[in-house]
C-alpha cells in the first residue's frame, strides 16, 4: 500500500485527490471518491450556499471517510459557502482564484485541512505563512483555468520553496503518474480529468464520450488576452474564441461569452457549443469505470511501476 504524509494529515487510504470541477464535482461524485479510499471533492465553483449543504449531506449519506470542498475565493457567495463549511464541519477544503488567508483561523478552529491550489513558488510560499495546511501544485497540463508552468517544472520547485506537504496535479491519469509525482517529491496527486468519466460523475454522457474519443493533441488554451487562459477540448465553441482574440475582441467581451458556456457543456452535453474543461491527459482515458475502480487501477499500476523501477535500478547495481 502507497500511504504518505498526505493520508495520514488528512485519513485517507490512498494519495489521491479528486479535482473540484465546477458543475462536475458533485456530491455522487465526491461520496464515490471518498468511499473508494481517495479524497472527493465537491466543486461549490459559484452556487449558492444552500447547493453547497445540499451536496454535502449527499457525501454524508454515503460515507463517514473524509471528503472535501473546494472553494472559489472569486465567488459571489464565498463568505456565506464558508459558513456552511464551518456549520458541516467539513474536513477539507482546497481553494482557487484568490487567497484563503482571512478564513484560516475560523476553519483552523473547528480542525479543517486548509489545501489551496498554486501555480508559482511565489503564491506557495505566501500561502504557507498564512498557515495552510498543504498545498496543490497544478501544473498548465490541467483543465479549466491555468497558470503558465508545466507540472515537472513546478512541482519539485514547490517542493523545495515550502515545509508543507505538496500535491502533485496536471497531466495525471494512472499509476505511473502518481509515481512521478513521488518522485518529484509530492506527497499525491489531484486528477480531475480521469474522475469525469467515473460512472458516478453526474455530467452528461456526451461529455464522457467526447474525452474517450480524445487523442494527445486534442485541447486548446483559449482566453489568453484575458489574463485568465483555460484548457478546454477543441470545438466549435473554442475556436470561435480564439478567432475572436486573433480579430482583437476586447477582453471583457471575450469573457461575456464564456458565461454558461460550462453549465451548457457538463449538464447539457452541448459538445460543440459549451466549454469542455478538461486536460491534456484526456487522451489517454479510455472508458467509463466506477470511481473506486480508478483509485484500484492507479493504486496497482503505481505498485506495478515500483516494483519495475526498483528492479530496474537493481539490475544497474549488480
Amino acid at each position: 500500500m502507497i500511504r504518505t504524509k498526505i493520508c495520514e494529515l488528512i485519513g485517507i487510504d490512498y494519495p489521491i485527490f479528486q479535482g473540484g470541477m465546477a458543475w462536475v464535482a458533485t456530491g455522487e461524485l465526491a461520496a464515490a471518491v471518498s468511499e473508494g479510499g481517495g479524497l472527493g471533492i465537491i466543486g461549490a465553483g459559484h452556487a449558492p450556499a444552500d447547493w453547497l449543504r445540499q451536496e454535502i449531506h449527499k457525501v454524508k449519506a454515503v460515507t463517514n471517510k473524509p471528503f472535501g470542498v473546494n472553494v472559489m475565493l472569486m465567488s459571489p457567495f464565498v463568505d456565506e459557502v464558508m459558513q456552511v463549511i464551518i456549520e458541516e464541519r467539513v474536513p477539507v477544503i482546497t481553494t482557487g482564484a484568490g487567497n484563503p488567508g482571512k478564513y484560516v483561523p475560523m476553519l483552523k478552529e473547528i480542525g479543517t485541512k486548509v489545501i489551496p491550489v498554486v501555480a508559482s513558488v511565489a503564491l506557495a510560499k505566501r500561502l504557507e505563512k498564512a498557515g495552510v495546511d498543504a498545498l496543490i501544485a497544478e501544473g498548465m497540463e490541467s483543465g479549466g483555468h491555468i497558470g503558465e508552468i508545466g507540472t515537472f517544472p513546478l512541482v519539485p520547485q514547490v517542493v523545495d520553496a515550502v515545509k508543507i506537504p505538496v500535491i502533485a496535479a496536471g497531466g495525471v491519469v494512472d499509476g505511473r503518474g502518481l509515481i512521478a509525482a513521488l518522485a518529484l517529491g509530492a506527497e499525491g496527486v489531484q486528477m480531475g480529468t480521469r474522475f469525469m468519466c467515473a460512472e458516478e460523475c453526474t455530467i452528461s454522457p456526451l461529455i464522457k464520450a467526447k474525452i474517450i474519443q480524445a487523442k494527445d493533441r486534442a485541447t486548446v488554451i483559449t482566453g489568453r488576452s484575458t489574463g485568465h487562459p483555460v484548457r478546454c477540448l477543441d470545438n466549435h465553441f473554442t475556436r470561435e474564441i480564439d478567432e475572436y482574440e486573433r480579430q482583437g475582441m476586447a477582453p471583457e467581451e471575450i469573457g461575456k461569452l464564456g458565461v454558461g458556456r460550462l453549465q451548457l457543456a457538463m449538464v447539457d452535453g452541448d459538445v460543440e457549443n459549451g466549454s469542455i474543461m478538461a486536460g491534456q491527459i484526456a487522451g489517454a482515458v479510455k472508458r467509463v469505470e466506477p470511481a473506486a475502480y480508478i483509485i484500484r487501477d492507479i493504486i496497482q499500476s503505481a505498485e506495478q511501476e515500483y516494483e519495475r523501477l526498483s528492479a530496474r535500478f537493481g539490475e544497474r547495481g549488480a
